[in-house]
């Protein structure tokens, strides 16, 4: 990692390693997000099928 940061700093490209920086860490993040999301609709589907089951088994026969 410190001969590849040495050789953008002697070609002058330290502002394209910032991008670089910045843009897998904008990546990271939403994989990250997307991630979070996805079991958060997990968890919502669990409950709403749990309610579901509550609701039908304590349901009015009548």
């Amino acid at each position: 990692m410190d001969t590849l940061i040495r050789t953008f700093a002697e070609r002058g490209d330290l502002a394209h390693l910032a991008l670089l920086l910045w843009a897998l860490a904008a990546s990271a993040g939403l994989w990250r997000a997307l991630g979070e999301m996805t079991r958060a609709n997990a968890r919502m589907d669990d409950f709403v099928r749990e309610l579901a089951r509550f609701n039908a088994r304590f349901e009015d026969p009548s």
